[in-house]
């Protein structure tokens, strides 16, 4: 084994050949670490705390269990019309993708034969055993042995069997890149990507890639890793995937990124000098707005509704704007044509890493619902068409199984959990650039070749801590179009009441958060047409932390960090979320 891997197998820690699964309440440790969680039934804030010795001072952990990894419930958003999720697509109707001529010639679509059965999805015994998913940096020798064993047999399978890598990574190129219609809308596709879809769709998709290496290797119990980018200790990429002898090594990836380079979760594309210590704590701020102080409500944190029959890119949640989309631009190979191979989702699940990226995203849904158990019911929406909206993917004994969001709610009923480990956001609050706020200075619709600061009229000011808590105030900026939507990564960070030296990073309090879209194609037929969207950042924290609540206006300033000159944007606006 190289080094790069042996670092981290040379040192196994207590218990992490075989990781325990996750205590069943939430928990915090270290030194009575208090967390504040207001709810509407409480007048006082809840109290979370508990002891352990030997935790660094950013470490808090957190253990989740049972329904706590649904979410919060909610009206129909339709206001009781008829339902219309999206339906499972008809796999015999695939479209190529609308690629560039840089890309090398993919066919996106999955192996299928007419006539294939589909089998609707159940959930596994309930005396069959918990599987847990480890942290990647933590993992000793023997685990890695028998994650590279199983990657490599899933290689080895013949490029038409359903559970091969070649045809898991057209499974996510087919759902993010318009290879299929929505059903009954020929002219639509279907996107799993800046929509309520995106947590359910990825949390079936590493499901059954779970299932599927664990079955190769004929071990029950076996997991794959996550990355943890959420805690110091795996704020780098994992060195058991820069072995070039590895199943688990992709040479299409940053050169300058392997470890121990720091990521940078809010990555704009060009190379970091700031130091370590001072690249994690911008990290652990940044994860605590995407977590706590702009996630306060579920569609903030989901996304937004996306129904069948609705146009895709309606709105990503909090966690798939930031960090999500960054750290696959941190992870592709800025050598390659398209970023691949994570930069651009039609490629990026062609690198193992992909795995382990996406099942941190999903830690974040568990962690994020634990955080508010008070609200937590059987999911995040229970609007049915966000229920009972189906997909299709193949299992481990390579039939076709038709799955619907409510089946993947509970991460105990699915019998996988994730391993005990730090939450050291939990009280890393950005702290307020000094600095008096840069005035107006433009008007929309306009292109983001420079900084646009425009004056944002807020309908309601000096609210009450009860009114706060039960609505949240959105910044909404809409009309967002995107000329180029598959070569180049786009990123823009957002701040209310910048200060002057516009030298804010998007680690401050007057940053309300970022769009940050990944490349991928849309529907053959459009592929000169911009990609169409709106963002929303829950903002009364911010206004309270920047001393802005009394302000009945406020500027909202809208800053490129890449291809700026691609994005349009047609207006910001303030709203509210109950």
């Amino acid at each position: 084994m190289s080094n790069a891997m042996g670092s981290a197998a040379t040192t196994p820690r207590a218990g992490v050949g075989r990781p325990r699964a996750p205590c069943g309440s939430l928990q915090t440790l270290r030194r009575n670490h208090h967390l504040h969680l207001r709810t509407k039934s409480a007048s006082k804030p809840r109290h979370l705390s508990c002891k352990a010795a030997g935790v660094d001072r950013r470490d808090v952990l957190l253990g989740l269990g049972g329904a706590a990894a649904a979410g919060l419930a909610t009206s129909s958003s339709r206001g009781g019309a008829v339902a219309a999720p999206v339906q499972a697509p008809d796999l015999g109707n695939c479209h190529p993708p609308a690629l560039p001529d840089t890309a090398p010639d993919v066919d996106c679509c999955l192996a299928y034969r007419a006539g294939t059965g589909t089998v609707d999805f159940e959930l596994p015994p309930a005396s069959s055993p918990l599987r847990v998913r480890p942290a990647a940096h933590l993992v000793d020798r023997e685990y890695v042995a028998k994650y590279e064993e199983a990657v490599a047999l899933m290689k080895k399978l013949p490029d038409d069997d359903p559970r091969s890598l070649a045809q898991q990574w057209r499974v996510h190129c087919a759902y993010c890149d318009g290879a299929f219609d929505q059903v009954g809308f020929p002219e639509l596709e279907i996107q799993i990507h800046n929509c309520w879809l995106f947590y359910p769709w990825h949390r079936f998709f590493l499901y059954f890639h779970e299932r599927i290496l664990s079955k190769l290797i004929g071990d029950d119990k076996f997991a794959p890793p996550f990355w943890n980018w959420d805690a110091p200790g795996g704020m780098s990429l994992p060195a058991i995937y820069a072995n070039t002898s590895s199943p688990l090594y992709d040479e299409r990836r940053n050169p300058a990124h392997q470890p121990p380079f720091t990521v940078d979760l809010s990555y704009n594309g060009t190379e970091q000098t700031t130091p370590r210590d001072q690249q994690i704590d911008q990290n652990l701020r940044i994860m605590y707005r995407q977590m706590i102080s702009s996630a306060k409500k579920k569609e903030l944190f989901f996304g937004q509704p996306y129904h069948q029959g609705d146009q895709p890119d309606p709105g990503a949640g909090t966690i798939e704007n930031v960090p999500h989309n960054p750290v696959h631009f941190w992870s592709g190979d800025p050598r390659q044509a398209n970023g691949e191979d994570m930069g651009n989702f039609y490629s990026a699940a062609r690198d193992p890493l992909f795995f382990a990226h996406h099942g941190n995203v999903d830690r974040m849904w568990s962690v994020w619902s634990g955080l508010r158990p008070g609200n937590a019911g059987a999911g995040g929406f229970t609007d049915t068409d966000w229920l009972d909206a189906a997909f299709l993917f193949y299992d481990e004994e390579a039939r076709l199984v038709r799955v619907r969001v409510r089946d993947c709610l509970d991460t105990a009923a699915l019998r996988y959990a994730y391993q005990d480990v730090a939450l050291p956001w939990l009280d890393a609050k950005p702290p307020t650039e000094a600095g008096s706020p840069a005035p107006a200075s433009a008007a929309l619709p306009a292109t983001l070749s420079q900084t646009v600061r425009v004056a944002v009229t807020r309908p309601k000011t000096s609210r009450s801590r009860e009114e706060k808590d039960d609505e949240e105030e959105v910044l909404v900026v809409e009309g967002i179009e995107i000329a180029d939507h598959f070569s180049r990564f786009v990123k823009f960070d957002v701040f209310v009441n910048e200060s002057q030296s516009g030298a804010g990073t998007a680690a401050v309090a007057q940053c309300a958060g970022s769009v940050a879209l990944t490349p991928h194609a849309v529907r053959p037929s459009k592929g000169k047409e911009p990609v169409k969207t709106t963002a929303r950042f829950g903002i009364t924290d911010l206004l309270d932390d920047i001393g802005a609540d009394g302000d009945k206006t406020i500027v909202g300033s809208l800053v490129p960090r890449c291809a700026g000159d691609m994005v349009t944007v047609g207006g910001v606006r303030i709203s509210y979320v109950k």
